[in-house]
């Protein structure tokens, strides 16, 4: 009964403390400090387990690696990920470089994650990571369009990377023209030479 009663009001203690604990300040929450060894791994495995779990069952679509999907994708990534994890040949832009954690390369880190997952990711998003969820301005197509360009960023040279960005149509979102429809439709234009049709995205009427 005795070791009953103080396991009880140790635990009850600990949980006093951990209450305190954000009142007092004492937690440096710089992005220049950087995160512990100890928190970066907790924070790292809880983050991956969680995509694990949630990304099975996910369908991936068969024309996954059809390459209308990836040069849809370029426009979009170069758009929206660049900034964050770079790309062949491209460094990470000034929000990226100042983001802890620092957010992967791609081109080297996306083997380590399945079409599912990367979907998820790109769906849901991460907190407290930076990264956003897309799945409130971009439809699955663009998503899927995404994952697909994602998964060919580790083989990409930088030559082939600037050209998909060249051709591609563009970073387009639900803000703007519907994704899947695939045209550009205001200026009468379309595709030559197997490249995908699409959109400008309409973000303060700028088109990527």
């Amino acid at each position: 009964m005795k070791y009953a009663l103080t396991v009880l009001a140790t635990l009850v203690v600990l949980l006093l403390l951990a209450l305190v604990f954000p009142y007092t300040g004492i937690y440096n929450v710089a992005a220049t400090d950087g995160h512990t060894d100890f928190g970066q791994w907790f924070l790292n495995t809880t983050s991956t387990k969680s995509i694990q779990a949630r990304a099975d069952g996910i369908a991936v679509p068969a024309d996954l690696a059809d390459s209308t999907r990836v040069v849809r994708g370029a426009g979009n990534y170069a758009a929206m990920c660049q900034t964050c994890h770079g790309g062949p040949g491209a460094e990470r832009g000034e929000i990226g470089k100042g983001m802890v954690p620092q957010p992967p390369r791609l081109s080297e880190a996306a083997p380590e994650w399945t079409p599912e997952e990367i979907y998820w990711i790109l769906d849901h998003g991460i907190k407290n990571a930076g990264m956003p969820a897309f799945s409130p301005t971009h439809d699955e197509e663009a998503l899927w369009d995404l994952v697909a360009f994602t998964k060919q960023l580790p083989e990409m040279t930088p030559e082939r990377y600037e050209m998909l960005v060249a051709v591609s149509p563009g970073h387009h979102s639900e803000e703007g023209h519907g994704h899947g429809e695939h045209e550009h439709e205001e200026d009468g234009g379309t595709m030559e030479d197997g490249e995908a049709e699409g959109t400008g995205h309409q973000d303060d009427g700028h088109t990527h």
